[in-house]
């Protein structure tokens, strides 16, 4: 996916409870407009219901036949992944993850 062609949505340091509604509105624009590039490398901290969000709105593009990656998973967002056991779900969507 080339980065002129995807809409990016840029994940704050912090994706707790907080930051959830923000992300849920940009996800759903950008996965109605098109391809869509999940930007992940400022990510300190991330919330479980913020991985299973990302999760969905992959769910929601794959039924919109519209391309969704995430780009540049931090080392907590990775470690968040692992230890939730979303390795597999994060596999096809994210680079640098393996199932």
């Amino acid at each position: 996916m080339t980065q002129a062609t995807a809409r990016t949505v840029a994940l704050p340091a912090i994706v707790d409870l907080d930051a959830l509604d923000g992300v849920r509105d940009q996800l759903i624009d950008a996965v109605e407009s098109g391809p869509v590039r999940v930007v992940a490398g400022d990510v300190e901290r991330v919330a479980t219901n913020a991985l299973l969000m990302l999760i969905s709105a992959a769910e929601s593009a794959r039924r919109n036949n519209v391309a969704f990656e995430v780009a540049g998973a931090s080392a907590p967002m990775l470690a968040a992944i692992e230890r939730l056991g979303l390795s597999e779900s994060f596999a096809e969507i994210a680079r640098g993850i393996e199932a």
